[in-house]
């Protein structure tokens, strides 16, 4: 969240800012004419309550000097005072859940340096790892979904019967795949000085409103009828809000925490859930990663964070470029980001390499700033005499699983249909070298001319 001093001293610099962002809901002048009665009110209020206190104090005097008819005419006027007090002091208060309300609304202004751009056609490439020596793929990639019906290590149909469509389940040698990477990805990230958290899965509106989540995105979460809570779209959710409207030290900074969850998002925007496959669904698994740091140090920590990230494709081998995304593609509450993208070969999207296949977002390394600070009331205290700051936000996916999966199962596929495990997960998997697939159960499994 902004200050409101700010918004109420750089309109200017907002406007430019929502322009940037392509943000055309929200009305900042009646924000601004908003704080301007709002503040009119507190200036009426001040001189009440001093004309009050005035007249309160000559009460006695009046009434020890004997004049009664005068004193009933101070308490009379310190009555209407009262009143007239009471009045603008609700008003005040009504602008005041106002205000709060519209601030909310505004998204953090993107940092000097970030480029200019309408949407994700704007972002910058900043490099790419992995394209020097391809490993050699088969002529023709069969893309995840097909290739893990096949082997049948990946059910779409059962995990839409179960639970809808954007559902699926991992079989066999697909979900002791996932379970590797979960664990590699919390080892790596516990070398790299990450102390790790299990959090609630439920987090209050409360928490989603620290980290930007609310009001902006509630299409877009999933909320526990006739209670105060919501499925987890982000570990940042709880993570962050751990320390909600608490002081941290100086000592205690940076603090680096790690914490693998599911997430859950009914993914209400244009992109729907039509894209076949996992690249798009309503639950998947993530390890995420947040920190606390120094404002002074956000920057530099911000590099840092997306070399944490990076490091876990760099290990599996796995092909991929770093985008510094434009001023139209930044999330609600980011200053700066970049965007980890994966290279998935299966399907020819003509948007990958030379050889064709697709891109796929893995992570978002993002600075919040004091943003989420100021909404979920995050301080530290530089000096132990020194008063409370707002700290400064950080987090990143290290990484999402199911995009992870699909470029797995598609640059690690052989020609006769297999899946070599990454090396570095070897040793995850008890040894197993290859995913061959599992054999199909029940009566749909059998040809139509032997089900008797």
């Amino acid at each position: 969240m902004l200050p409101r001093q700010y918004v109420r001293e750089h309109p200017e610099e907002i406007r430019e800012a929502l322009d940037a962002r392509g943000v055309e809901d929200v009305d900042l002048d009646e924000m601004l004419k908003i704080d301007e009665e709002w503040r009119e009110l507190k200036a009426r209020g001040d001189d009440l309550r001093h004309e009050r206190n005035e007249v309160s104090s000559k009460i006695g005097e009046l009434k020890q000097e004997g004049d009664e008819e005068a004193a009933q005419e101070a308490i009379e006027r310190s009555q209407q005072l009262k009143e007239e007090l009471q009045e603008v002091e609700e008003r005040a208060d009504e602008l005041e859940g106002q205000l709060q309300e519209r601030l909310l609304e505004i998204p953090n202004i993107p940092q000097d340096g970030v480029p200019e751009g309408d949407d994700e056609r704007d972002n910058v490439e900043v490099r790419r790892w992995g394209f020097d020596e391809l490993r050699d793929l088969p002529d023709d990639v069969t893309p995840h979904y097909d290739l893990g019906e096949e082997l049948d290590i990946l059910d779409f149909e059962r995990g839409a019967k179960v639970s809808g469509g954007g559902f699926y389940f991992l079989k066999g040698d697909a979900a002791r795949l996932e379970h590797a990477l979960i664990q590699f990805m919390r080892d790596i990230h516990r070398e790299q000085g990450y102390s790790e958290v299990f959090p609630p899965i439920p987090v209050s509106s409360e928490s989603m409103t620290g980290t930007g989540q609310l009001p902006k995105f509630a299409d877009d979460a999933y909320k526990l009828e006739d209670e105060d809570l919501w499925l987890c779209p982000t570990a940042e959710v709880p993570v962050t809000n751990m320390y909600r409207d608490e002081i941290l030290l100086a000592d205690d900074l940076p603090l680096k925490h790690q914490a693998y969850t599911p997430n859950f998002r009914q993914e209400a925007g244009e992109h729907g859930t039509e894209t076949r496959g996992m690249v798009r669904v309503h639950q998947f698994n993530k390890v995420e990663l947040v920190n606390f740091v120094e404002p002074e140090d956000s920057d530099e920590r911000l590099g840092e964070l997306l070399d944490e990230a990076e490091e876990v494709l760099r290990r599996l081998g796995l092909p991929y470029r770093v985008l510094d995304l434009c001023t139209g593609d930044l999330t609600f509450a980011s200053a700066k980001t970049y965007d980890i993208e994966v290279w998935a070969p299966g399907d020819d999207m003509e948007e990958g390499p030379e050889t064709g296949g697709r891109w796929l977002e893995v992570s978002s390394a993002s600075n919040f700033e004091d943003f989420q600070a100021r909404r979920a009331g995050l301080r530290y205290r530089p000096e132990r005499h020194e008063s409370a700051e707002h700290l400064h936000t950080l987090n990143a996916s290290g990484l999402a699983l199911p995009r992870v999966m699909v470029a797995i199962l598609e640059y690690y596929q052989n020609d006769d249909g297999t899946v070599t495990v990454p090396e570095a997960l070897v040793p995850y998997m008890d040894g197993q070298e290859l995913l061959e697939g599992g054999e199909p159960v029940g009566e749909s499994a059998l040809g139509a001319g032997d089900r008797d």
